[in-house]
This record gives structure tokens, sequence and C-alpha cells, in this order.
């Protein structure tokens, strides 16, 4: 057991829980709870979209994955980083402009549909639940290295502590909290780095660094190939189709501010993304082998011991486990906000006007969303512990890939697209990613081009939705909603030119 460790968590939560009591002193409006009053500075909403954005598959996963399988795993990081470029280029202005609150506001603003809210609705809870689950894993796990306690101990405390935070202030708190996680991060995996360096170049007459092989077994092959590009086309289309993400350009004040933001958030990555690979690295010279009993997404939090003395290790330890915990508080308190918001404007609302005939409820509904936001995933997490965290994540991009970045595309940018073009090419999107990826798990190991078109899916299902949606659009012209013209109008017309 490592107390410290402990105290740096405790730390963490605490500091979480002050941050989201001032939140909830600035917080008067349902906008407040849902966008922050969409008064955001570019530079505070990048901070708190980094915070946001770098999860458990950032600050644990990928260096698991450069450690085990190479530096063709620096895909992930390439391709998380990209992801918000084409989110820059081609949807945070219009986003943002739209004014909606929540994927599902876009969706039926664009198509005019009330069975395409419907769909983005449920979509957005699947993403963010598939999304939440490797938060509660590494939370776990986390908690499980610093104390000795049960995995379940961590994903405990990690529901409680975003529980408060969301419920207390909604988007105001979250934001101040994901801003400070940010920073706190950077730090908690920088400095360990820095000094881990430090050590290895004192003994690198004894210890050369091992870089891990440089291609992954296969990776020259076409299966190789397909990997890589699946893998950067997931994380580069599913960006734009994470809940979580788009939530944040709703908080900007327009869409100038909304493109600063990206270009903030780009920079911000950057820095935090030069880490990880540096403890695979370290990694590989001080425990080519894993010890027994060792996973290797636990790498990061193990290699202090494995290369400092028991002081230093403890220190450096008790910082990486402060960080780590803020990794998983922040996204799965971006992804609560994002379930919340669609469960209480499209499930609870509708049945309490509908019981009480009373439209006015507050935020209380929202208080109500964010329980099952957390309880859900809270369950299924121990049942899906076998799979790695990185894993997780990009099978979350995936879909998002699948789903709504076609719709998001072709919405903001394609005026022919219709309703039904819209609904089949969700329902082929999602059909086939989730088809997959269930197959993939069910089936196990299985080997060849078969098992890779499986577990990668988004190679062929984000192409297929797409051409999905423009086939079906083109077939139904009838179907193309009615205020098209004036709806991508205020996509594209600065703030400053439209009528007030």
């Amino acid at each position: 057991m490592h107390p410290a460790s402990l105290v740096a968590i405790v730390l963490v939560c605490l500091a979480t829980l002050s941050v989201g009591s001032l939140g909830l002193r600035m917080s008067r409006a349902t906008s407040d709870f849902y966008v922050a009053g969409r008064a955001v500075t570019p530079w505070r909403n990048a901070s708190a979209i980094g915070g946001e954005y770098l999860s458990a598959a950032s600050f644990l996963g990928v260096a698991g994955l450069v450690y085990d399988r190479g530096p063709s795993m620096l895909w992930f990081p390439i391709g998380y980083t990209v992801g918000y470029l084409v989110l820059l280029v081609l949807v945070a202005a219009p986003l943002r402009r739209s004014g909606a609150y929540t994927l599902s506001d876009f969706a039926e603003l664009r198509l005019e549909s009330p069975r395409i809210r419907s769909a983005s609705s449920l979509l957005t809870i699947a993403i963010g639940i598939l999304y939440l689950v490797p938060q509660f894993q590494a939370a776990g796990l986390a908690l499980r290295q610093a104390t000795g306690w049960p995995a379940w101990a961590g994903s405990v405390v990690l529901a409680v502590v975003v529980y408060a935070g969301v419920a207390t202030g909604g988007m105001r708190s979250i934001t101040l909290i994901q801003a400070m996680q940010y920073w706190i991060k950077l730090c908690a995996i920088a400095i360990p780095a820095f000094v881990l360096l430090a050590i290895w170049h004192r003994e690198s007459a004894s210890t050369p660094l091992a870089f891990p092989a440089f291609e992954a077994p296969g990776a020259t092959t076409s299966q190789g190939l397909y990997s890589t590009y699946s893998t950067l086309l997931a994380l580069s289309l599913g960006t734009m189709g994470l809940p979580h993400v788009l939530v944040r350009f709703y908080t900007n004040p327009d869409g100038r501010d909304a493109r600063r933001t990206t270009v903030s958030v780009l920079g911000l990555l950057g820095i935090f993304y030069l880490f990880p690979p540096v403890y695979a690295i370290l990694g590989q010279s001080y425990a080519p082998t894993l010890p027994a009993g060792m996973r290797v997404d636990s790498l990061v939090l193990r290699l202090p011991q494995l290369v400092a003395d028991d002081t230093l290790a403890t220190v450096l330890g008790a910082m990486l486990a402060g960080g780590a915990f803020a990794a998983f508080l922040s996204t799965a308190s971006g992804l609560v906000i994002s379930i919340s918001g669609v469960l209480d404007q499209d499930v609870l609302r509708p049945y309490l006007r509908r019981l009480t005939g009373d439209d006015a409820f507050g935020v209380t509904g929202f208080r109500i969303a964010a329980i099952a936001a957390v309880v859900v995933p809270l369950v299924i997490a121990p049942l899906l512990r076998p799979v790695g965290l990185a894993t997780m994540v990009g099978l979350a991009f995936a879909v998002a890939a699948s789903t709504f970045a076609p719709l998001l595309v072709l919405g903001v940018w394609w005026p022919r697209l219709t309703t039904a073009g819209a609904a089949a090419g969700l329902a082929v999107g999602v059909t086939a990613a989730v088809a997959a990826i269930t197959t993939a798990f069910r089936a196990g190991d299985t080997a060849g081009w078969i098992g890779l078109l499986l577990t990668q899916p988004a190679a062929w299902s984000a192409p297929l939705a797409f051409t999905t949606m423009v086939v079906v659009s083109r077939l139904t012209p009838e179907r193309t909603p009615a205020h098209t013209t004036r709806t991508l109008g205020r996509l594209h017309t600065p703030e400053a030119l439209l009528p007030p």
C-alpha cells in the first residue's frame, strides 16, 4: 500500500468538489447547467476540453499500448489530436452558431424530425456509456494500485465525486473543474517523466534505452496498414461524434471563439501526448517483461517503483495516481453532463410534462438524470474489465465515426441531406459498427482478415454510413427538410451579421 498515493487521490477529489461548489454559486439559469451560459472564453474552454478529452486511455492506455505493441501504436495519440483538426475545419463554428444545447437539438434543428432526434438521443447515451465504462475501470485500477482496495471501490469513489460535481453546478462547475484538471494532469505526467529521465541519464551506462520494436507484428503487411488506417479514421472522425466533446462548443460566445478554442486545444493536446511514449520507452528499458500479475494498463503507475528508490518512487507514484484520477474525473464529468442533458430533455421532461401538464421543472430532472448516468456504467464496468482501456475507448470512437460524423458533416455542408437519408445512414452505421464489435467479443481472438475487420470496423463502417446517407438522400428529394436553406444560412453566417 502507498498512503501518499491515496492522499494525492483524496486531494484531487477535494479540489474537484471545492471548485464544483464555486460553479454552484455561479449557476442561476438552466443554460448555466447545460452550456455554462454560453460565456466561456476560448482559453478556459480549451483547458476544459483538454481536461475532458485526456481520459484513462490517454493517461494510462497509450503508454501501455506503445510498450506492448511498439511505436505503431503512436497513431493513437496522433489520431486523437488530428480529430480536433478535423473538428476545427468542418464543424466547430457552425455547431456553435446552431444555438443547440445537445447533439439531439442539432439533429432536430437541421432535419426537422422528432424521430432523428430520438435516434440521436439513444446514440448519445450509448456512446457516452461506452466511453464511461473504461473511466470507471481505470479508477478502480488506480485506487487498487495505490491502496490495495478492491477495484469496485475506485469506481464508486469516481461515481460519487462526479455526481457531486455535475449535480451541484452543471456545466458551470464542470468547466472550472476540467480546466483545473488539465493542468493537474499535465504536471502529474510531465514532472515524473522528467525525473525518471534524469535517473535514466545518470544510469545510462548500465541501463540503455530500449525502444519498443518499431514495427508491431504484421505492421508492414496489408493487415497492418488496414489497422493503422482504420484506427486513424476512427479517431479522426470519431472525435466530432463524441457527445461530451461537441457540447463544449456550445459554451463559447460565438463561432469565432469556437475556432480559437479548437486551435488552443490542438496545442494543449500536443504537449500532453509527448509524455506517454516516454513511459513506454522507460518501461521497456527497466522492465522488458511485465512482472507477474501486472497489467499493461498499470505501467505508468508502476514505473516509479521500477526506476527510483523507495522515497522518490512513493512521491512520483503519488503524483501519477493523483493525475490519473484527475483524468478519470474530468472525462467522466463531461460524459455524465452529456448523458444527463439528453435524458433530462428527451426522457424525463416529456414524461413529467405528460404526467403533470407542467413544463417548469428547473434543474431537478437534470440531477435525477445524472444519477442514472453514473449508476449504469458503474454496474457495467466490472463485466467488461477484460477489455483494455484503450480498446474500449477505440470502440466508442468507431461507433461515433460511423454515426454522428456523417450526420454532422453532411448536415452542416450538404443541403440535399434528407430525413430519410439521415435515418438510413445512422441505422446502417450503428448496425455495422455494433454488429462487428459484438461479433468480435463473442468470437474471442478471431484470426486473419475477418477478425481484423470485426475489431477495426471504422475503415468500412464509416464510409458505408456516409454512402448510405448520400444515396438514400438522392433517392428521396421529397424528404428534404422544409427550412434547409434558412438553417444552413444560420450555420454559416457569422453571428455579427445575423439579425438579433
